[in-house]
């Protein structure tokens, strides 16, 4: 099943239009509302992946206002498809930092309000950008709790994302060269380990060997490691983190 959206627009032949369009590419379109506080409520009942908000809908709520209590209250990407392009208006949706607008054709605002190509590609991006950004939010705070600790994050398929710094110094590398490396080349004990790493080899690993780094002054480092599984809900998984400290120094 596609991602799904709730269409937030005040004319129903446009919103019909917008979610027929939708469907033809495989999206969900869960529900069509037309006031800010109908898309408020709905977007809280329903959860979707994704916003399409018209900026003008009835009643006294606008577009830009319902999309900042969505975004503040639900973390959910907002779209604005409007047909108010004027300088303001483009400043005041930016405010609300929505993923992104289209504007719609006054002479065409109801046969054709967009190029379903460019709100496909805009959809596409924006559900993208979101989950990258809600995956680096989860791995920074599963690393800030293990300040004190060296840290080092992977995505879910065990590509580094992030280390601090006590982990570059016990594995010698640097962030830099780390990242988008496996993390069977970051953090490879002497006494051996089988590779590509899974969730499994590791904590079957750790739970029964001492394990050995070599420090970046080249020294054999005896640590204690915890590998766990970063996940956003029970369904998914967002990465990895592994988190280890020199038993010689406890």
């Amino acid at each position: 099943m596609g991602p799904t959206i709730l269409v937030v627009e005040d004319e129903r032949i446009t919103a019909e239009d917008i979610k027929s369009g939708l469907e033809s590419e495989g999206y969900q379109v869960l529900d069509m509302v037309s006031s800010g506080k109908a898309a408020i409520k709905r977007a809280g009942e329903l959860r979707p992946d994704l916003i399409l908000m018209d900026i003008k809908l009835k009643g006294k709520m606008d577009g830009i206002e319902a999309a900042g209590q969505i975004k503040s209250l639900y973390d959910i990407p907002v779209i604005y498809v409007t047909a108010y392009s004027d300088e303001y208006t483009v400043e005041q949706a930016k405010i609300t930092d929505s993923s992104g607008h289209i504007i719609k054709e006054d002479s065409d605002l109801v046969k054709k309000p967009f190029e379903e190509e460019d709100l496909h590609n805009i959809i596409e991006n924006t559900l993208y950008r979101h989950k990258m950004e809600k995956d680096h939010d989860i791995l920074l705070l599963a690393m800030l709790k293990n300040i004190n600790e060296a840290v080092i994050a992977t995505n879910a398929e065990y590509k580094v994302i992030l280390m601090n710094s006590a982990a570059e110094n016990f594995a010698g590398w640097k962030l830099d060269d780390a990242i988008g490396k496996d993390l069977s080349e970051v953090f490879t004990p002497f006494n051996g380990i089988k590779k590509p790493y899974t969730y499994n080899d590791i904590n079957k690993f750790i739970s029964n060997n001492d394990i050995y780094l070599k420090s970046n002054q080249n020294d054999n480092v005896l640590v204690k490691c915890d590998f766990n599984v970063i996940r956003a809900d029970s369904k998914h998984i967002n990465g990895y983190i592994l988190v280890f400290n020199n038993l010689i120094d406890k």
